[in-house]
């Protein structure tokens, strides 16, 4: 996983899976498989999906050696944990789908907006996607649930027909399988956030590199995180792509200490009814490109032709 980090680290404004190899025994007998996630709700760093997978009749070793909820263990318990489930590369395969803040804001920002949900529901789904292409034959899947869970267990059935699908609140408590993807993605969050690179190192205010630069966990109520947020704010360009833009927490920060752009309306005008007519008429309204108001406001006019 590290090395995969790395890469992120290094290109961290895109998405990148990191995957185990697969067991052979996985291949060959039935397989469950367990998905989760780990930083949906903070407003810094990247969001991490994750999923475990093993034989049906060896799924209940996870809890055998320690694998629970990881919101229930230290960031230690979790290392140790996710060190032994690498491991176990006998009959436990794993994957984590690490997901930008510029991605998750690219999304929600569109002009028919791609919501959390979306994002999560595309994430699950290209990580079975990805264990099925690697020839790992499962045959069950087991969900801690994205919004209502008969809506979502239904949504993967039709997209995975043949395996038994499990959409449940809390899997990652009831299920072992998930348990351990929720240490997976839990565990590349942590690293992929204590090792984030800056890009836009002139105006972050303090140095990372002198290990100064402290953003605690990422979530709107941590002081330390507040803190990063109201320190690292650019007036014209806003935030370093480690802050999620479309969260409420960063949107009124921009408001109150970014500047105001007041953008030249021209949309009444270009959505005026005109019929097809005038494009082919033999005014030169139409015919030739629409010059923009800045142009024509100061009087500017081309000095040479273009052929």
């Amino acid at each position: 996983m590290d090395e995969g980090l790395q890469a992120f680290s290094e290109n961290n404004h895109r998405n990148i899976t990191i995957v185990s190899k697969v067991p052979d025994v996985c291949r060959k007998q039935p397989c469950a498989l367990g998905i989760d996630e780990a930083g949906r709700g903070p407003v810094l760093g990247p969001m991490v999906y994750g999923i475990t997978y093993c034989p049906e009749s060896r799924a209940e070793e996870l809890k055998a050696i320690g694998c629970a909820d990881s919101k229930t263990l230290t960031e230690e318990q979790r290392e140790k944990l996710f060190g032994k489930l690498d491991s176990l590369q006998d009959f436990v395969g794993w994957a984590v789908e690490v997901i930008s803040p510029n991605s998750i804001c690219n999304n929600m920002f569109k002009r028919l907006k791609h919501s959390l949900n979306e994002v999560s529901h595309d994430s699950a789904i290209g990580l079975i996607r990805k264990a099925l292409s690697l020839e790992a034959n499962i045959t069950s899947v087991f969900v801690d649930t994205v919004g209502p869970p008969e809506k979502y267990q239904a949504k993967l059935s039709a997209l995975f027909p043949g395996i038994k699908i499990t959409v449940s609140k809390k899997a990652d408590s009831l299920f072992p399988v998930v348990s351990a993807a929720s240490i997976c993605a839990k565990v590349a969050r942590d690293k992929a956030l204590s090792t984030w690179k800056f890009k836009e190192s002139p105006f972050i205010s303090l140095k990372a590199e002198s290990q100064e630069l402290k953003w605690g966990s990422g979530y709107p109520g941590d002081p330390t995180t507040k803190k990063f947020l109201a320190q690292n704010i650019d007036g014209v360009f806003g935030f370093p792509q480690l802050v999620r833009f479309s969260w409420s927490t960063s949107e009124q920060i921009l408001k109150t200490k970014g500047v105001t752009v007041e953008w030249e309306d021209t949309e009444e005008q270009e959505n005026q009814a005109v019929s097809v007519k005038k494009f082919f008429s033999n005014s030169g309204k139409y015919n030739s490109p629409r010059r923009h108001p800045y142009f024509i406001d100061r009087k500017l006019k081309q000095a040479t032709k273009l052929i």
